[in-house]
Protein backbone atom coordinates (compact mmCIF):
# COMPACT_ATOMS: atom_id res chain seq x y z
CA UNK A 1 0.00 0.00 0.00
CA UNK A 2 2.54 3.02 1.02
CA UNK A 3 4.12 1.71 -2.41
CA UNK A 4 0.97 2.52 -4.22
CA UNK A 5 0.71 6.04 -2.46
CA UNK A 6 4.50 6.52 -2.96
CA UNK A 7 4.10 6.45 -6.84
CA UNK A 8 0.92 8.32 -6.90
CA UNK A 9 1.95 11.05 -5.13
CA UNK A 10 5.01 11.43 -7.82
CA UNK A 11 7.87 12.19 -5.51
CA UNK A 12 11.50 12.38 -6.84
CA UNK A 13 15.18 12.92 -5.34
CA UNK A 14 17.01 15.36 -7.07
CA UNK A 15 20.41 17.19 -6.91
CA UNK A 16 23.37 18.90 -8.18
CA UNK A 17 26.82 18.32 -7.40
CA UNK A 18 29.33 20.61 -8.43
CA UNK A 19 33.41 20.81 -8.11
CA UNK A 20 36.08 23.19 -9.83
CA UNK A 21 39.31 24.83 -9.71
CA UNK A 22 39.14 28.80 -8.93
CA UNK A 23 42.06 30.99 -9.77
CA UNK A 24 41.62 34.81 -8.21
CA UNK A 25 43.92 37.60 -7.96
CA UNK A 26 42.13 40.33 -6.57
CA UNK A 27 44.37 43.59 -5.83
CA UNK A 28 46.42 44.31 -3.60
CA UNK A 29 45.85 40.77 -2.90
CA UNK A 30 48.06 37.11 -3.09
CA UNK A 31 46.65 34.87 -6.40
CA UNK A 32 44.87 32.77 -4.80
CA UNK A 33 44.00 29.12 -6.00
CA UNK A 34 41.30 27.62 -4.80
CA UNK A 35 38.63 23.42 -4.72
CA UNK A 36 35.28 25.53 -4.63
CA UNK A 37 32.47 23.74 -4.66
CA UNK A 38 29.04 25.42 -6.02
CA UNK A 39 30.79 27.99 -8.40
CA UNK A 40 28.14 28.47 -10.50
CA UNK A 41 25.30 25.49 -9.40
CA UNK A 42 25.09 25.81 -5.58
CA UNK A 43 25.42 22.14 -4.44
CA UNK A 44 21.93 20.46 -3.46
CA UNK A 45 19.73 17.39 -2.84
CA UNK A 46 16.29 17.41 -2.79
CA UNK A 47 12.82 16.04 -2.56
CA UNK A 48 10.14 16.89 -4.55
CA UNK A 49 5.99 15.80 -5.40
CA UNK A 50 2.76 16.56 -6.77
CA UNK A 51 -0.53 14.89 -6.25
CA UNK A 52 -3.10 15.29 -8.50
CA UNK A 53 -6.54 16.04 -6.90
CA UNK A 54 -9.08 16.45 -9.61
CA UNK A 55 -10.89 18.74 -11.37
CA UNK A 56 -7.77 20.43 -12.58
CA UNK A 57 -5.91 20.83 -8.60
CA UNK A 58 -2.57 19.41 -7.34
CA UNK A 59 -0.88 19.80 -4.03
CA UNK A 60 2.79 19.57 -4.49
CA UNK A 61 6.04 20.03 -2.00
CA UNK A 62 9.54 20.87 -2.59
CA UNK A 63 12.21 20.29 0.21
CA UNK A 64 15.73 21.05 -0.47
CA UNK A 65 18.86 21.24 1.49
CA UNK A 66 22.44 23.46 0.44
CA UNK A 67 25.42 21.88 0.91
CA UNK A 68 29.01 22.50 -0.04
CA UNK A 69 30.32 19.73 -1.46
CA UNK A 70 34.77 19.61 -0.82
CA UNK A 71 34.13 19.48 3.21
CA UNK A 72 30.45 18.61 3.54
CA UNK A 73 29.05 21.32 5.52
CA UNK A 74 25.25 22.39 4.91
CA UNK A 75 24.66 25.25 3.78
CA UNK A 76 22.92 27.16 6.72
CA UNK A 77 23.36 26.74 9.87
CA UNK A 78 20.60 24.59 12.19
CA UNK A 79 18.29 24.37 8.70
CA UNK A 80 17.35 21.13 7.80
CA UNK A 81 16.06 22.51 4.11
CA UNK A 82 18.00 25.82 3.88
CA UNK A 83 17.21 26.66 -0.01
CA UNK A 84 13.42 25.70 0.24
CA UNK A 85 10.71 24.30 1.91
CA UNK A 86 7.89 24.89 0.01
CA UNK A 87 4.30 23.66 -0.31
CA UNK A 88 1.82 25.00 -3.05
CA UNK A 89 -1.35 24.13 -4.10
CA UNK A 90 -2.37 24.65 -8.01
CA UNK A 91 -5.31 25.06 -9.71
CA UNK A 92 -7.38 27.22 -12.40
CA UNK A 93 -7.35 30.55 -9.68
CA UNK A 94 -3.25 30.32 -10.74
CA UNK A 95 -1.02 28.82 -7.79
CA UNK A 96 -0.61 29.39 -4.11
CA UNK A 97 2.88 28.12 -1.81
CA UNK A 98 3.66 28.87 1.67
CA UNK A 99 7.18 28.30 3.62
CA UNK A 100 10.72 29.03 2.96
CA UNK A 101 11.95 30.46 -0.96
CA UNK A 102 13.93 32.63 -2.58
CA UNK A 103 12.67 36.11 -3.59
CA UNK A 104 10.96 37.10 -7.12
CA UNK A 105 14.31 38.51 -8.65
CA UNK A 106 17.15 35.93 -6.90
CA UNK A 107 16.45 31.95 -7.37
CA UNK A 108 14.23 28.51 -6.23
CA UNK A 109 11.02 28.21 -7.34
CA UNK A 110 9.04 31.29 -6.91
CA UNK A 111 11.62 33.39 -8.67
CA UNK A 112 11.21 35.27 -12.34
CA UNK A 113 13.82 37.24 -13.10
CA UNK A 114 15.38 36.92 -16.82
CA UNK A 115 17.56 39.12 -18.65
CA UNK A 116 21.10 38.02 -17.32
CA UNK A 117 23.10 34.76 -18.66
CA UNK A 118 24.94 34.19 -15.58
CA UNK A 119 21.99 34.21 -13.58
CA UNK A 120 23.36 34.06 -9.74
CA UNK A 121 26.30 31.92 -10.25
CA UNK A 122 29.77 32.51 -11.97
CA UNK A 123 31.35 34.10 -8.57
CA UNK A 124 31.85 37.77 -9.64
CA UNK A 125 29.03 37.37 -12.92
CA UNK A 126 26.59 36.41 -10.34
CA UNK A 127 23.66 39.41 -11.03
CA UNK A 128 23.41 39.79 -7.05
CA UNK A 129 27.44 40.75 -6.66
CA UNK A 130 26.75 44.21 -6.31
CA UNK A 131 23.39 44.69 -4.45
CA UNK A 132 19.98 42.83 -3.73
CA UNK A 133 16.92 43.38 -2.23
CA UNK A 134 15.90 39.60 -0.71
CA UNK A 135 17.68 36.32 -1.39
CA UNK A 136 15.93 33.60 0.57
CA UNK A 137 13.17 34.06 3.17
CA UNK A 138 11.33 32.16 5.47
CA UNK A 139 7.60 32.36 6.44
CA UNK A 140 6.76 33.57 2.77
CA UNK A 141 3.46 33.17 0.73
CA UNK A 142 3.44 33.79 -3.02
CA UNK A 143 0.97 33.83 -5.29
CA UNK A 144 1.50 33.70 -9.55
CA UNK A 145 -1.88 34.19 -11.73
CA UNK A 146 -2.46 32.17 -14.33
CA UNK A 147 -0.77 32.83 -17.72
CA UNK A 148 -3.19 35.28 -19.77
CA UNK A 149 -1.83 35.88 -23.54
CA UNK A 150 1.64 34.90 -22.50
CA UNK A 151 1.23 37.23 -19.52
CA UNK A 152 1.89 36.02 -15.54
CA UNK A 153 1.27 37.91 -12.13
CA UNK A 154 3.09 37.15 -9.26
CA UNK A 155 2.77 38.50 -5.89
CA UNK A 156 5.02 37.59 -2.74
CA UNK A 157 5.42 38.06 1.25
CA UNK A 158 6.98 37.09 4.15
CA UNK A 159 7.46 38.20 7.51
CA UNK A 160 10.79 37.41 8.27
CA UNK A 161 12.38 39.89 5.70
CA UNK A 162 15.53 39.27 3.36
CA UNK A 163 17.79 38.71 6.33
CA UNK A 164 19.33 35.19 6.67
CA UNK A 165 19.88 36.06 10.67
CA UNK A 166 16.36 37.37 10.80
CA UNK A 167 15.46 37.67 14.53
CA UNK A 168 11.51 37.43 14.39
CA UNK A 169 9.71 39.23 17.55
CA UNK A 170 6.35 37.79 18.21
CA UNK A 171 4.83 41.21 17.83
CA UNK A 172 4.13 41.27 13.72
CA UNK A 173 4.99 45.21 13.49
CA UNK A 174 8.31 44.61 14.79
CA UNK A 175 9.16 41.57 12.39
CA UNK A 176 11.12 42.13 9.55
CA UNK A 177 9.04 42.37 6.17
CA UNK A 178 9.33 41.50 2.09
CA UNK A 179 6.82 42.58 -0.15
CA UNK A 180 6.97 41.59 -4.05
CA UNK A 181 5.45 41.87 -7.06
CA UNK A 182 6.13 41.62 -10.48
CA UNK A 183 4.74 40.42 -14.08
CA UNK A 184 6.85 37.98 -16.26
CA UNK A 185 5.97 37.45 -20.20
CA UNK A 186 6.72 34.10 -21.62
CA UNK A 187 5.64 32.93 -25.25
CA UNK A 188 7.12 32.38 -28.71
CA UNK A 189 10.78 33.27 -28.57
CA UNK A 190 10.75 36.08 -25.68
CA UNK A 191 10.76 36.18 -22.10
CA UNK A 192 10.91 39.00 -20.06
CA UNK A 193 10.20 39.99 -16.56
CA UNK A 194 9.56 43.40 -14.59
CA UNK A 195 9.89 43.23 -10.84
CA UNK A 196 8.96 45.64 -7.94
CA UNK A 197 10.63 44.47 -4.35
CA UNK A 198 10.43 46.47 -0.32
CA UNK A 199 12.11 45.14 2.61
CA UNK A 200 12.75 45.85 5.96
CA UNK A 201 14.91 44.15 8.40
CA UNK A 202 13.29 45.92 11.44
CA UNK A 203 14.40 43.29 13.77
CA UNK A 204 17.09 41.68 11.83
CA UNK A 205 20.39 40.94 13.07
CA UNK A 206 23.90 41.02 11.68
CA UNK A 207 25.59 38.06 13.69
CA UNK A 208 27.43 37.41 16.47
CA UNK A 209 30.14 40.29 17.62
CA UNK A 210 33.01 38.86 20.24
CA UNK A 211 32.99 41.90 23.03
CA UNK A 212 36.11 42.21 25.51
CA UNK A 213 35.47 43.31 28.94
CA UNK A 214 36.20 42.82 32.34
CA UNK A 215 34.62 39.04 32.28
CA UNK A 216 36.76 37.83 29.26
CA UNK A 217 35.45 37.83 25.71
CA UNK A 218 31.32 37.76 25.69
CA UNK A 219 29.53 37.50 22.72
CA UNK A 220 26.47 39.43 22.08
CA UNK A 221 24.40 40.04 18.80
CA UNK A 222 24.96 42.99 17.25
CA UNK A 223 21.50 44.71 15.31
CA UNK A 224 21.38 45.95 12.12
CA UNK A 225 22.08 50.03 12.46
CA UNK A 226 19.93 51.18 9.33
CA UNK A 227 16.12 50.09 9.31
CA UNK A 228 14.90 52.09 6.54
CA UNK A 229 13.41 50.12 3.95
CA UNK A 230 15.07 49.03 0.57
CA UNK A 231 13.35 49.07 -2.50
CA UNK A 232 14.90 47.45 -5.75
CA UNK A 233 13.36 47.19 -9.61
CA UNK A 234 14.36 44.55 -11.80
CA UNK A 235 13.96 44.38 -15.51
CA UNK A 236 15.22 41.61 -17.58
CA UNK A 237 14.57 40.98 -21.61
CA UNK A 238 15.77 37.60 -23.18
CA UNK A 239 15.39 36.95 -27.59
CA UNK A 240 15.84 33.18 -28.44
CA UNK A 241 16.89 33.71 -31.97
CA UNK A 242 18.01 30.25 -32.59
CA UNK A 243 21.04 30.53 -32.95
CA UNK A 244 22.36 33.38 -30.43
CA UNK A 245 19.96 34.42 -27.38
CA UNK A 246 20.54 38.01 -25.85
CA UNK A 247 19.70 39.44 -23.25
CA UNK A 248 19.54 42.78 -21.09
CA UNK A 249 19.17 43.10 -17.45
CA UNK A 250 18.62 46.47 -15.62
CA UNK A 251 18.48 46.93 -12.33
CA UNK A 252 17.74 49.55 -9.57
CA UNK A 253 17.92 49.13 -5.80
CA UNK A 254 17.69 52.32 -3.49
CA UNK A 255 17.70 52.43 0.70
CA UNK A 256 17.35 56.07 2.62
CA UNK A 257 20.90 56.95 4.82
CA UNK A 258 22.51 53.79 1.89
CA UNK A 259 23.37 53.20 -1.66
CA UNK A 260 21.66 54.00 -4.45
CA UNK A 261 22.52 51.62 -7.51
CA UNK A 262 21.71 51.32 -11.25
CA UNK A 263 23.22 48.01 -12.70
CA UNK A 264 22.77 47.52 -16.64
CA UNK A 265 23.73 44.03 -18.01
CA UNK A 266 24.36 42.75 -21.67
CA UNK A 267 24.76 39.14 -22.11
CA UNK A 268 24.46 36.53 -24.64
CA UNK A 269 24.27 32.58 -24.91
CA UNK A 270 24.70 30.58 -28.37
CA UNK A 271 25.62 26.78 -28.94
CA UNK A 272 29.27 25.88 -30.41
CA UNK A 273 30.79 23.24 -31.06
CA UNK A 274 28.29 20.91 -28.88
CA UNK A 275 28.25 23.30 -25.81
CA UNK A 276 27.34 26.54 -24.83
CA UNK A 277 29.15 30.05 -24.88
CA UNK A 278 27.71 32.49 -22.86
CA UNK A 279 29.07 35.88 -22.22
CA UNK A 280 28.09 39.41 -20.96
CA UNK A 281 28.97 43.00 -19.40
CA UNK A 282 28.04 44.76 -16.07
CA UNK A 283 28.06 48.14 -15.26
CA UNK A 284 27.63 49.53 -11.92
CA UNK A 285 27.38 52.90 -10.88
CA UNK A 286 25.54 54.51 -7.82
CA UNK A 287 25.88 57.21 -4.24
CA UNK A 288 25.96 56.16 -0.78
CA UNK A 289 23.82 59.03 1.03
CA UNK A 290 25.50 57.49 4.12
CA UNK A 291 28.93 58.65 3.76
CA UNK A 292 31.02 60.52 5.43
CA UNK A 293 32.08 64.02 4.96
CA UNK A 294 35.60 63.16 4.16
CA UNK A 295 34.57 60.13 2.11
CA UNK A 296 33.95 59.39 -1.60
CA UNK A 297 30.23 58.93 -1.94
CA UNK A 298 29.71 57.94 -5.49
CA UNK A 299 31.10 54.78 -6.94
CA UNK A 300 31.04 52.82 -10.04
CA UNK A 301 32.40 49.60 -11.70
CA UNK A 302 32.42 47.20 -14.65
CA UNK A 303 32.47 43.91 -15.50
CA UNK A 304 32.85 41.09 -18.57
CA UNK A 305 32.87 37.27 -18.50
CA UNK A 306 32.83 34.03 -20.70
CA UNK A 307 32.04 30.53 -19.82
CA UNK A 308 31.93 27.55 -21.88
CA UNK A 309 29.97 24.67 -20.65
CA UNK A 310 30.20 21.34 -22.45
CA UNK A 311 27.93 18.30 -21.90
CA UNK A 312 29.32 15.07 -21.03
CA UNK A 313 26.33 13.15 -20.91
CA UNK A 314 22.99 14.71 -19.93
CA UNK A 315 23.44 14.89 -16.39
CA UNK A 316 27.33 15.96 -16.65
CA UNK A 317 28.68 19.15 -17.80
CA UNK A 318 32.41 20.63 -18.07
CA UNK A 319 31.89 24.07 -17.12
CA UNK A 320 34.90 27.14 -17.30
CA UNK A 321 34.69 30.85 -16.84
CA UNK A 322 37.07 33.97 -16.71
CA UNK A 323 35.89 37.13 -15.62
CA UNK A 324 37.36 40.64 -14.70
CA UNK A 325 35.57 43.49 -12.88
CA UNK A 326 37.33 47.00 -12.20
CA UNK A 327 35.72 49.50 -9.79
CA UNK A 328 36.34 53.18 -9.84
CA UNK A 329 35.75 56.39 -7.42
CA UNK A 330 34.83 54.85 -3.73
CA UNK A 331 35.52 51.17 -4.66
CA UNK A 332 39.23 51.54 -6.27
CA UNK A 333 40.85 50.58 -3.74
CA UNK A 334 38.68 48.30 -2.40
CA UNK A 335 40.99 44.25 -2.54
CA UNK A 336 38.18 42.50 -3.32
CA UNK A 337 38.11 40.49 -6.90
CA UNK A 338 34.10 41.30 -6.77
CA UNK A 339 35.70 44.51 -7.57
CA UNK A 340 39.41 44.67 -8.83
CA UNK A 341 40.70 41.75 -9.84
CA UNK A 342 40.26 38.11 -12.30
CA UNK A 343 38.52 35.05 -11.34
CA UNK A 344 39.48 31.74 -13.73
CA UNK A 345 37.56 28.59 -13.04
CA UNK A 346 37.35 24.57 -14.67
CA UNK A 347 34.62 22.49 -12.88
CA UNK A 348 32.71 19.39 -13.46
CA UNK A 349 28.96 19.22 -12.49
CA UNK A 350 26.68 16.16 -12.17
CA UNK A 351 22.86 16.43 -11.87
CA UNK A 352 20.71 13.85 -10.91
Amino acid sequence: ASGVAFAASNVTLYGVIEEGVVVSKAKHADTMVDLKAGFDSGNRWGIKGVEDLGNGYNVGFILEQGFTADNGDEGVEGKAFNRESILYVNGGFGSLAFGRTGGLAFAQSQAIRTGWVFGTGYGSSAWNAIDFVAKRMNNVVSYASPAIAGFTIHAMYSNSGANELANDDKKWSKNGHYYGIGVKYQANAIKSSLIFEATQNKNSLLGAVDQKGEAGVVTTEEKIKNHSAKYGINYGLEWDLGAITPMFGYQYVWQDGGNKDHQFGLSAKAPVAGGTVKVGARYTFGKNDGAKANEEDKHNAWLIGAAYEYPLSKRTIVKSYAGYADGGKAWKDESETKYNGYQVYLGLCHSF
